[in-house]
């Protein structure tokens, strides 16, 4: 009997710009051997607000309905562009037009949906050489509870045969992320190089229990458990990416983990990972 393909819920951030449509362009390549619900969404309450024909209250609904038409035929124009990329019979997309904050509409179709990933691009239109991601990103990682898959502007490689999960074992991951990790794998027969970073080798009971943990749930999976014998963390996945040409890098984001202590405090430009590749941010948040 043949195994089900799981079907996939993925959310589309968009702002119109190249780098978005590239992250686009890159999940559709991606999941084209799933079953795929894509959710094309355009949140526009910054736009609105930072108009510069909103010069007072009394053209207030005239700007909003102009900024809300816009909003809506762009998102038109972009289906019908995605229907001539991908047309897969596996798919079915849908279009989501709000006068919202990129966040908090994330959210909450990330709750209506039951959204399994978001994929956007690592900048919008901003493409700022000197910067990994976009402050758009790091809102959407920092604060929408659902996994990340943040895509390099012009990265194209939709066949990952090498992931890297860096963990320091210290935080209970939740099946359900660890399972998506494992299914986004599948397709491409991807190695899955789960990589402890310390200069001691040796686990607490916790840190067992959850390296089981991981073992288990990725079962179906080629996994490589690798230790480093460092306590330069960036350093070190950074080496490792390099070494072993890693595709995609997956990492938790949570308190205490490898990715906040990366991303979140003043170590962004430091650290910046040379990142090149694309990031999955698991969330580890309970989800149904």
């Amino acid at each position: 009997m043949q195994k089900q393909v799981p079907m996939f819920s993925i959310l589309l951030p968009t702002d119109f710009s190249e780098n978005a449509m590239n992250a686009i362009k890159y999940a559709l390549e991606f999941f084209k051997y799933h079953k795929t619900e894509f959710y094309f969404m355009h949140a526009y309450q910054n736009e609105f607000y930072d108009s510069e024909e909103l010069v007072s209250r009394d053209v207030y609904d005239d700007i909003l309905d102009s900024v809300s038409k816009q909003s809506q035929s762009g998102l038109e124009e972009l289906l019908t562009k995605v229907k001539q990329i991908a047309p897969n019979p596996r798919y079915n997309y849908h279009t989501i037009s709000a006068f919202n904050t990129l966040v908090e509409e994330s959210n909450s179709i990330a709750d209506k949906y039951n959204i399994d990933l978001i994929v956007m691009g690592t900048k919008g239109k901003s493409n700022d050489r000197n910067i990994v991601f976009g402050s758009r990103t790091f809102q959407v990682l920092k604060y929408v509870q659902c996994p990340v898959l943040a895509i390099p502007s012009n990265y194209s490689n939709t066949q990952p045969k090498h992931i890297l999960f860096p963990t320091n074992y210290l935080i209970p991951n939740r099946r359900r992320e660890l399972k998506l990790l494992s299914e986004l794998a599948k397709p491409y027969r991807s190695e899955i190089d789960v990589l402890y970073i310390s200069k001691s080798d040796k686990l607490s009971m916790r840190q067992e229990d959850n390296k089981a943990f991981i073992a288990d749930t990725l079962r179906d999976n080629k996994v490589n458990f690798c230790n480093e014998d460092s306590n330069k963390i960036a350093e070190s996945i950074k080496n490792y990416i390099k070494e072993k040409n890693i595709d995609i890098i997956a990492m938790v984001n949570t308190q205490h983990s490898f990715l906040e202590d990366m991303l979140f405090p003043s170590e962004i430009d430091k650290v910046s990972l040379g990142l090149d590749i694309p990031l999955l941010a698991l969330q580890n948040t309970i989800r149904n």
